[in-house]
């Protein structure tokens, strides 16, 4: 069965996968597995985002692969975006990353302080 199969089967609600079979060994794990965030997504917008990737993120590609205009590729990436977290790419820094900089001299005393009271 595949992921479209299971979608299908589910009519998007909400499920929980609760074994999981390794092929090529044979071992089995039970337990509650959540579904990756990509998976829970509809099939139709999982193949949207399968074909923003593939186009590298050309949202003219987008425009010409779907034959829409470029607000409704916009519109679209809007409302998956709202189904997904983000992982924190720039998260602030720690009190003791800060305090290492400074010993290093490589921020002032002034801009540590800044720093420290900016991750409050």
């Amino acid at each position: 069965m595949d992921w479209q199969e299971l979608t299908d089967l589910t009519r998007g609600q909400p499920f929980v996968v609760e074994r999981v079979r390794l092929a090529g060994s044979g071992v089995v794990v039970e337990g509650q597995f959540e579904l990756p965030q990509l998976a829970q997504l509809s099939v139709d917008d999982q193949v949207f985002v399968a074909a923003f990737v593939r186009s590298h993120g050309s949202i003219k590609e987008m425009e010409r692969v779907f034959g829409v205009s470029y607000p409704t590729i916009k519109s679209r990436l809007n409302r998956i975006a709202e189904h997904l977290d983000f992982v924190d790419t720039d998260p602030a820094p720690t009190g003791a990353d800060v305090v290492d900089r400074l010993r290093r001299g490589e921020i002032s005393v002034q801009e540590a302080l800044a720093e420290l009271e900016g991750s409050r």
